[in-house]
């Protein structure tokens, strides 16, 4: 009888063992290849030279540093980019022109599992904002670059992260998120109801041992939460026909913070190319945000 238990303890303890791996299997990000970079971002060779980024616990990010030609004068503002889930730099390539026009150093990472970047048991939203840091510490260190003069720009999770990261560090003039979610718990629930996972027989289990994964509470993570606590301008640009995370996030958002304006674009979710149209937009954005710091930087009449 004893050892029947004890079988029946084993065999059941081994089924939840084989259901958790296969939850954080399935819910991997896909390695998606990398188009040519210097195509991608729409410049020349000679403008964007690949880098090595440390990372938490001795990894190493790729990304890809592009300078404007003023570089060589003075130091200038920079850009940190950072893609979302299942993407990697180079899809980000479209932000690259408008911003190195006007005369912003672009940084672009992939995340840990991401792209070239090395890989993880598993990545996350807080692992991404740890990327984010790990990049804005290399920057900092890069004599080309002002290093009070930097501003994030994320979409979807890498937007989700910036504003995490900016939420509980003042070392950011903006943040720039596209397509941001209000809350991960939606955004997994849309994701299973999409995969046909019933939430009352599964899918409560799957969010809850995701957060026992990742080691933190979606609510204590959700831009929702967050946003309120980023003290630096953040422009939240959304897609109208954005159907993975509806644009009514970004309204909810926006009454979170006295700090954050809202950009509509005529964009699904994958907004990045709807942005040429409004590049204007986005470069006036982070111009006025970079303002402050410019006028601290000069000289004071006597």
């Amino acid at each position: 009888m004893v050892l029947w238990a004890a079988a029946t303890l084993g065999g059941a303890w081994a089924i939840r063992e084989l259901a958790q791996r296969a939850i954080v299997r399935g819910l991997r990000a896909p390695r998606v290849p990398h188009a040519h970079v210097h195509d991608a971002f729409g410049l020349g060779s000679d403008r964007v030279r690949q880098v090595c980024i440390p990372a938490v616990g001795g990894k190493q990010l790729v990304g890809w540093l592009a300078l404007p030609p003023q570089v060589s004068i003075t130091p200038v503002p920079a850009v940190l980019v950072m893609h979302g889930w299942g993407a990697n730099a180079s899809m980000m390539g479209p932000v690259v022109p408008p911003l190195h026009a006007a005369g912003f150093a672009v940084l672009l990472v992939d995340a840990r599992c991401h792209g070239h970047s090395d890989d993880e048991t598993f990545t996350s939203m807080p692992r991404f904002a740890e990327d984010i840091a790990a990049g804005l510490a290399w920057l900092r260190q890069q004599p080309q670059i002002d290093a009070d003069q930097i501003a994030l720009l994320g979409h979807s999770v890498g937007a989700a992260a910036a504003l995490l990261h900016a939420a509980h560090h003042d070392d950011v003039r903006a943040v720039v998120s596209l397509s941001a979610f209000a809350h991960p718990a939606e955004m997994m629930r849309r994701f299973m109801a999409g995969k046909r996972i019933p939430h009352l027989l599964l899918g409560w289990y799957v969010m809850r041992h995701v957060q026992r994964v990742i080691g933190v509470g979606f609510d204590e993570i959700a831009p929702l939460r967050t946003l309120p606590a980023v003290r630096c301008p953040t422009l939240l640009a959304h897609g109208i026909q954005d159907l993975t995370v509806p644009v009514e996030d970004a309204h909810r958002l926006l009454a979170t913070s006295s700090n954050a304006r809202l950009l509509l674009v005529e964009a699904d979710h994958d907004m990045r190319e709807a942005l040429a149209a409004h590049a204007h937009a986005l470069v006036t954005f982070l111009h006025h945000a970079f303002e402050p710091a410019t006028v601290a930087l000069k000289p004071q009449a006597h």
